[in-house]
C-alpha cells in the first residue's frame, strides 16, 4: 500500500503540472509539457535503470545473507545515478531547440516547450538520485519511509505550483521550477536516510567506487525497466508526429491529458509491481519458493482490480476527466474520443505489467526485456505506423487496444510456463528435504 500510494502521489508531478497550465496558459501549454515528456521519460529510465537494477540486486544478496554485497550495490547505484543526472544537465542545455524539434514540437508549442524543459533539465540529479534511490529505501524494509518520500515531493510541487503560475505569474517556467525544488528535497530527503539511523543498510563512501562486475549486475537487472521507458519515449515521440499530422496541435493537446489520466491509473500498478519485487527477490534468493508464487498472485490479482476500477471510471466519465485539465470545446470532444478508444482493453494491462516485471525480479533479465517490449514496440509502434496509414487518426488510436490485448496474451504463456518451473523446483526441494529427514544426510 505505500508503494502504491506513493507511485500515484509521485506520478502528481506531471499531472498537476498540466492541470494548472492547461487552465492558465491553455492548451499550447499543455502541448509543450507533452513534447517534452519523452524527454523526461528517458531521464526516468535511467532512474530505473540503476535504481530497480541496484535494489533488486540489493535485495537479493540480503536474501542470501551477504550484507556487504547489498551495500556494495547501493554504493555504486547511487554513483551512477548522480553521473546520469549531471550527463542529462550538460546535453539539456547544450541541445534544447534541437531535441524538442525532433520530439515533434511544433512552432506554436515551440517557445512554452523550452520554456518549461530548459528548467527541467536542471533537476536531472535530482530526479535521478530521489527516484533511483527511493527503491532502495523499501528494499532496506521502509516502504512507508518511501511513500513519504514521494508525499514530500509531489506535495510540494502542488503547494508551489499555484504560487509561482498564478501568484508571482511566471507561467511555465513557474511550473517547471516548482517541479525542480521539490525533486531537490526529495532527493536530499532520500540520501539523508541512508546516512541516518533509521536505515539498516548504510550509503557509505567505501562503496561507491565503482566496480565493473556490480555495475554489470545492476544494468543486466535495470534493462528490463530502462527499456520499458525508453520505448516509452520513443512511443510518445512517434505518437507525438504522428498526432501532429493527422490531428493537429488540438491532438497533441489532448493526447496529453489523456497521458496524464494513463499515468494516475497506471501508477497504483506501478506501485504494487515495486512493492512486491523485493519480496519475490528475496525469496527467491532464499528459495522459498511458495512465497514467491503467492507474492506474485496477490500482486497480479491486485493489479487487475485496480485496472478494472479505472476502466470503468474512464467509460463512465471521460468528459468530466478531460475538463479537469481544460474546457475547450475542442479539447473535450477529441480528449472523450481517446480515453475511450485508447484504453478498450485497459483491463488486461495489470497482468501484463505484474508477469513481465516478476521475470526482472527473479533476475531472468533477458525474458523480462522481451515480454516488456511487446506492448510499446513489438506490438504497439509497428500498429502506430501501419493503422494511421489505413485507417488515419482513428487508426492510430485504436493501435494501442491491439496491442495490449496480444502483448497480455503472449506474457500469459511465458508467465504459466515459470511457474510450472517453479513447482517442479519446490518438489525437488521438498524431496531433497525428505530425505535428509529420513536418512540423516547433511
Amino acid at each position: 500500500m505505500p508503494a502504491i500510494v506513493g507511485m500515484v502521489v509521485n506520478s502528481l508531478y506531471n499531472v498537476v503540472d498540466r492541470i494548472f497550465i492547461g487552465n492558465s496558459v491553455g492548451p499550447n501549454g499543455i502541448g509543450g509539457i507533452t513534447i517534452g515528456f519523452p524527454i523526461m521519460i528517458i531521464l526516468m529510465s535511467m532512474g530505473l535503470l540503476f535504481g530497480v537494477g541496484g535494489a533488486t540486486l540489493f535485495s537479493i544478496r540480503l536474501g542470501e545473507g551477504k550484507k556487504k554485497e547489498a551495500e556494495h550495490a547501493l554504493g555504486n547505484a547511487f554513483v551512477l545515478l548522480v553521473i546520469t543526472g549531471v550527463v542529462f544537465v550538460i546535453l539539456g542545455q547544450i541541445f534544447l531547440k534541437p531535441l524538442l524539434v525532433l520530439f515533434g514540437a511544433s512552432e506554436a508549442i515551440l517557445p512554452y516547450s523550452m520554456e518549461y524543459m530548459r528548467i527541467i533539465f536542471f533537476g536531472a540529479v535530482f530526479q535521478a538520485v530521489s527516484m533511483g534511490m527511493n527503491n532502495f529505501v523499501r528494499a532496506d524494509g521502509s516502504p512507508r519511509i518511501a511513500m513519504l518520500t514521494m508525499f514530500l515531493g509531489a506535495g510540494l510541487n502542488t503547494l508551489l505550483d499555484p504560487i509561482f503560475i498564478y501568484g508571482l505569474k511566471m507561467g511555465m517556467t513557474g511550473a517547471a521550477l516548482a517541479t525542480v525544488l521539490a525533486q531537490g528535497v526529495s532527493a536530499t530527503w532520500v540520501v539523508s536516510y541512508f546516512l541516518g539511523q533509521r536505515s539498516r543498510n548504510k550509503l557509505l563512501a567505501k562503496y561507491m567506487k565503482l566496480k565493473l562486475y556490480v555495475v554489470v549486475k545492476i544494468t543486466s537487472l535495470g534493462i528490463p525497466g530502462f527499456a520499458l521507458q525508453m520505448v516509452s519515449s520513443l512511443l510518445n515521440v512517434i505518437l507525438n508526429k504522428s498526432l501532429l499530422f493527422y490531428g493537429g496541435d488540438i491532438a497533441v493537446s489532448g493526447m496529453g491529458v489523456v497521458n496524464s489520466l494513463m499515468t494516475l491509473l497506471f501508477m497504483p500498478v506501478i506501485g504494487i509491481r515495486q512493492g512486491v519485487q523485493p519480496i519475490i527477490s528475496f525469496n527467491y534468493g532464499a528459495r522459498k519458493y511458495e512465497r514467491v508464487k503467492e507474492a506474485t498472485k496477490l500482486a497480479i490479482i491486485a493489479a487487475t482490480v485496480i485496472v478494472v476500477t479505472g476502466y470503468i471510471i474512464t467509460r463512465l466519465f471521460p468528459e468530466q476527466l478531460i475538463a479537469l485539465f481544460n474546457r475547450s470545446p475542442e479539447l473535450l470532444e477529441f480528449g472523450s474520443f481517446v480515453i475511450l478508444t485508447w484504453l478498450m482493453c485497459m483491463p488486461v494491462v495489470g497482468f501484463q505489467i505484474i508477469g513481465s516485471s516478476f521475470f526482472e525480479a527473479i533476475g531472468q533479465s533477458r525474458t523480462a526485456m522481451f515480454l516488456t517490449l511487446t506492448r510499446q514496440v513489438i506490438f504497439l509502434i509497428p500498429a502506430l505506423l501501419i493503422f494511421s496509414r489505413l485507417w488515419g487518426l482513428k487508426g492510430l488510436l485504436h493501435a494501442a487496444p491491439f496491442a495490449d490485448s496480444l502483448s497480455a496474451l503472449l506474457t500469459g504463456i511465458w508467465f504459466l510456463r515459470s511457474m510450472k518451473k517453479l513447482d517442479a523446483e519446490r518438489a525437488r526441494k521438498s524431496e531433497t528435504v525428505s530425505a535428509t529427514s529420513t536418512y540423516g544426510v547433511k
